[in-house]
């Protein structure tokens, strides 16, 4: 079987969840949305994260005010091509429809209750079944701040959930193997 992991990340904190996601479903690829392209064709097991923005995901506005804010600060790493077109909306709106590949969604936002933050993984989720992917997981992935860092154990815990996601969906080594050379 054929997995990719597709992310957009404006501080590293989603990008670092999606390479930790891929080492779990044995050694898929994680590709930057603005890398993903036609990416998804011959998959068999998509996983798309992004950051939550605003109790959803992002948008083009929301991604800009925050590359804007971390470039006023001077302290706070900004992803390469963070506030860049094709955002994952963009991205997912343009996705090829799939007739039951299978798929999973996966957000970063903060440790607070899902009603004060939002999920942007939900919007991730329907935007998939709109296009014809069956969703066969979702999960959130905590950051201390907007900016991160992730809290503690995070990242054991997204490669956790790949491994996981690998097991329900039967990648085996052969695989997983197959995944990391596609």
């Amino acid at each position: 079987m054929n997995a990719i992991v597709v992310y957009e990340s404006v501080y590293g904190n989603t990008r670092a969840i999606a390479e930790a996601v891929a080492q779990g479903l044995g050694g898929a690829r994680a590709l930057a949305v603005a890398d993903a392209g036609g990416a998804s064709d011959g998959a068999d097991l998509i996983v798309v994260g992004g950051p939550t923005h605003m109790h959803g995901l992002s948008t083009k506005s929301s991604r800009h005010m925050a590359v804007n804010a971390a470039q006023e600060d001077g302290k706070t790493h900004v992803e390469e091509g963070a506030d860049q077109e094709p955002g994952l909306r963009g991205w997912l709106h343009g996705l090829p429809d799939a007739n039951g590949v299978r798929a999973a969604a996966f957000d970063t936002r903060l440790d607070k209750s899902p009603w004060l933050t939002g999920v942007a993984a939900h919007g991730i989720a329907r935007r998939l079944r709109h296009h014809g992917y069956e969703v066969v997981g979702s999960e959130s992935f905590l950051v201390q701040d907007s900016e991160g860092p992730l809290e503690d154990g995070e990242i054991e815990r997204a490669r956790a959930w790949g491994a996981k996601l690998a097991d329900e969906v039967g990648l085996g080594e052969s695989g997983s193997q197959q995944a990391g050379a596609a």
